[in-house]
């Protein structure tokens, strides 16, 4: 089987869909593995490295041709999408439920979509969790990215000339994001508040060395590996809880997302209001819209005194591990629907119907699919 490993078009996107050390493994495993030229130079892996793995590299237009299976990490635009060879399997990220139209132009090309977002979150499917392992290096990025825009260090300094008090670091949302932000942020020293509408993660905060604001009252709980959508009265007592955490914080990360819907805003223009001049914020929910009322998308703004970052694709700022962890997902997929080196369409399979999109010119709607 042909493989294709083509090059991002995304501004600012830093990582590929396949490492030389992934390549190297299909290449022995008898596919023929052929990468876009400098595909993956902006992660630091060279054609050069590419090659030595066994891999080809050429222009897009020759990688393509007699393709079987095309590897990308963003959805792609809709000139990529017409130059798909027709019937041709892709693997990406597509968030086509907050994009149908993606969908519906890959189904013109009677292409079979496989959307890496839309793994189900069950046991047998962690390995191939995209959103778990680029949030992971996302929630660390978070931090360090908020620890660059602070105006403090983060641990307890015990000098000649007195003692600098920990910063104060508070987490919305303990998800795979929040849990590595509060690590980080504990592992630099930083005193850590978290809060959830799952009551469940409670413990994991608390195993971490953080300390949990309870909501108490009306919990909200999870739903297929999410957290479901906050109500109206769950965030006004949320809202009150962490108010008092909130005003004195240095720090805040925020990294609440609905599948498929605009974010929850956790932090609105009173609130805002409240926290310490100085006082910087994190917003990993920027491109759905952001958790403070103030985010914008991609920028570093100021707003009586407080930065609110608009964090966009984090993980593509750390595009090594990034794209390491990515390869590895897409690999763990390809065990599944392609177990004898040909790829297979078990439409039985609880995996394949939640992320195969579109496949022999139709248009599915598997179970975790439905918004």
């Amino acid at each position: 089987m042909k493989i294709a490993v083509l090059k991002e078009s995304r501004d600012g996107e830093r990582r590929v869909a396949a490492t030389p050390t992934l390549c190297a493994q299909w290449v022995k495993q008898g596919h023929e593995v052929a990468v876009e030229t400098q595909a993956g130079i902006a992660a630091n892996y060279t054609d050069e490295m590419y090659t030595l793995a066994g891999a080809s590299i050429a222009p897009r237009v020759q990688v393509l041709n007699g393709s079987r299976l095309v590897l990308h990490v963003n959805p792609p635009t809709d000139a990529e999408i017409a130059e798909l060879p027709e019937g041709v399997a892709f693997i990406s990220m597509l968030y086509h439920r907050s994009n149908p139209a993606v969908a519906d132009a890959l189904n013109g090309r009677r292409v079979s979509a496989f959307s890496l977002d839309a793994i189900p979150r069950i046991s047998r499917a962690q390995s191939m969790d995209v959103l778990s392992s680029q949030a992971n290096l996302a929630g660390y990025k978070a931090v360090i990215k908020g620890a660059e825009n602070l105006g403090k260090i983060f641990p307890m300094l015990m000098t000649a000339a007195g003692t600098i008090t920990p910063a104060k670091v508070l987490i919305f949302g303990v998800g795979v994001a929040g849990l590595q932000a509060i690590a980080t942020a504990k592992r630099l020293g930083a005193v850590v508040e978290a809060t959830d509408v799952r009551p469940e993660t409670k413990e994991q905060v608390e195993s971490l060395g953080g300390k949990f604001i309870e909501v108490k009252g009306a919990e909200v709980g999870s739903e297929g590996g999410y957290a479901k959508e906050a109500t109206e009265e769950y965030r006004q007592k949320q809202r009150e809880a962490v108010n008092k955490s909130l005003a004195q914080a240095d720090l805040v990360v925020t990294t609440a997302q609905v599948p498929g819907r605009k974010a929850p805003v956790l932090i609105d223009e009173e609130q805002l209001g409240m926290m310490k001049h100085g006082s910087v914020v994190v917003d990993m929910a920027a491109e759905q819209g952001g958790n403070c009322a103030r985010t914008e998308a991609g920028k570093i703004i100021q707003v009586n005194g407080v930065t609110i970052i608009g964090a966009t694709n984090l993980p593509s700022e750390l595009p090594m591990n990034a794209s390491e962890l990515f390869a590895k997902n897409i690999d763990a997929l390809l065990k599944l629907v392609a177990p004898k080196g040909e790829l297979q369409f078990d439409m039985n399979d609880e995996i394949v119907q939640g992320c195969l999109v579109c496949h022999e010119g139709k248009v599915l709607l598997g179970e975790t699919q439905k918004a």
